[in-house]
């Protein structure tokens, strides 16, 4: 199944599958930010894949100075029972990565929390809010370079 996934991705969009890798039977695609929401529509209405579960979306750090912030989208097929993921990768300066809420809505809280844990905006999404830290914090607390032990001072804790 990965091979026909491959196969209609670069039929379809070409030169916007960037990369693509095999792991485990499981298909990695990386994709420019600027194409996932047409992507994703592809992947979940498209007759022979329908990839119609967002099961996971999160943000990640590799801490790099090329590709340091990033997108994954974990998706499956019920049709299928197949999985596969997309990346995407922002840069550190312009923290923005299209909403794929209008594809599925259950990205809505997805993308919520990968904004409130690593600080990237999710343009267009209908209501991006911190989920678990207050609106006035003003760091990230998954981000490699926020300390292990926070920042002392930066959040009132509750008194006894």
């Amino acid at each position: 199944m990965n091979q026909r996934v491959l196969e209609k991705m670069k039929e379809q969009f070409g030169t916007a599958i960037l990369e693509s890798a095999e792991f485990r039977g499981e298909l990695t695609l990386v994709v420019p930010k600027e194409s996932i929401v047409e992507i994703c529509r592809f992947l979940k209405w498209d007759s022979e894949l329908r990839f119609d579960l967002l099961a996971d979306l999160c943000g990640i750090d590799m801490y790099t100075p090329a590709k340091r912030f990033g997108v994954i989208y974990n998706l499956y097929s019920l049709k299928s029972k197949h999985r596969i993921r997309l990346k995407t990768f922002t840069e550190e300066d312009d923290l923005k990565v299209p909403t794929v809420t209008g594809v599925w809505a259950t990205a809505n809280w997805h993308e919520r929390e990968t904004f409130d844990m690593f600080g990237i905006v999710f343009e267009g999404h209908p209501d991006l809010r911190r989920m678990y830290m207050p609106e006035e914090f003003e760091h990230y607390p998954l981000r490699k370079d926020f300390p292990l032990m926070g920042i002392p001072g930066s959040l009132e804790l509750p008194k006894k």
